[in-house]
């Protein structure tokens, strides 16, 4: 008798995560980005959004909640209702603030749900044109000769952080790390030579490089750029294995129903492979890479582990 309740409840169950599906979405969508406007994270948001109002026919709200490192926003969808209703927009800076931060309110990788890797965006290595250096062998090189003398850029806790640590711990060497808060500050002191180098995502760095005034010496890619063919990788010059990848993907509160969870990532996935879609994201230097939810939701977990590896080695600490 209590098997036949057990079978009756769990088709019931079925039935009514079926019915959620099918009716989902019945209302507006709000798409939360922890981080800045105008960064890869919010330019995915909103390409995404767009093309998902089309197919779902509600509309989609981008809502940038920004604060501290993307995990006052990421906290906020992992405590809302798990409706599908309130999604996140988020990737590698909250993955590497799983260990750079303490105390978070919230685990990335058990309070959120994996829907589906939108994007993977790299960075350049540039230098301003004095420095005299023309790769990242030369750079290492004098980072060697002048020990706590080169300074580079980057938000606290950012992949374009930990690309230059990651040197610093491979080499032994020493580039000291001066915090700002978003990618347009450091271009400018960059290119103005108040820091000689940064790792910069491309849409800041890349017409900063084709003027002149930024020298590019390393793609962090394990692949050369369509942007840049001739910028080799880092891992092309010296540093075997490197990778560092800004990857950004969506996310819902973990409990969402599977089959919610399922109809976002099949209408996401289809947008990105659209031609207008696409385009634009690959005009930024990005690579289109939807997933599955779980081969996204391994990505995350294993991000999360070989980030605080890089934190822990690096000494880097966020407050």
């Amino acid at each position: 008798m209590k098997l036949a309740k057990l079978v009756v409840s769990s088709l019931v169950l079925t039935c009514a995560l079926s019915a959620q599906a099918q009716d989902y979405p019945n209302r507006a969508i709000r798409m939360v980005v922890p981080l800045s406007p105008g960064g890869a994270a919010d330019i995915l948001a909103r390409l995404v959004s767009t093309d998902l109002a089309e197919r779902l026919g509600k509309p989609v709200i981008v809502e940038n909640r920004v604060g501290g490192g993307g995990h006052i926003g990421s906290d906020f969808v992992a405590k809302s209702p798990a409706d599908g209703y309130t999604l996140l927009t988020a990737g590698i800076p909250q993955a590497i603030g799983m260990s750079l931060y303490k105390n978070l309110p919230y685990d990335m990788a058990k309070d959120l749900a994996a829907v589906i890797q939108g994007a993977t965006f790299p960075s350049i290595i540039v230098v301003h044109p004095s420095l005299p250096v023309k790769s990242i062998k030369e750079l290492i090189a004098l980072a060697r000769a002048r020990p706590g003398a080169l300074n580079f850029g980057a938000n606290t806790g950012s992949p374009n952080h930990l690309a230059i640590e990651l040197l610093n711990v491979a080499h032994k060497v020493k580039m000291v790390h001066i915090p700002y808060k978003g990618a347009g500050p450091v271009v400018t002191d960059v290119v103005a030579g108040h820091i000689e180098l940064a790792s910069l995502g491309f849409p800041p760095a890349l017409p900063m490089v084709k003027a002149g005034r930024l020298r590019a010496i390393a793609v962090t890619d394990t692949k050369r750029s369509a942007q840049l063919p001739d910028v080799p990788t880092v891992a092309e010059s010296g540093v075997p294995g490197y990778s560092v990848n800004s990857w950004y993907g969506v996310f819902a509160p973990a409990g969402t129903p599977a089959p919610v969870i399922a109809k976002l990532n099949a209408a996401i996935a289809a947008g990105l492979r659209t031609p207008a879609v696409s385009k634009r994201l690959i005009g930024l230097g990005a690579e289109v890479a939807p997933t599955t939810a779980d081969e996204f939701g391994k990505i995350v977990r294993d991000e999360i582990r070989k980030w605080a590896k890089v934190v822990a080695a690096s000494g880097a600490k966020a407050n």
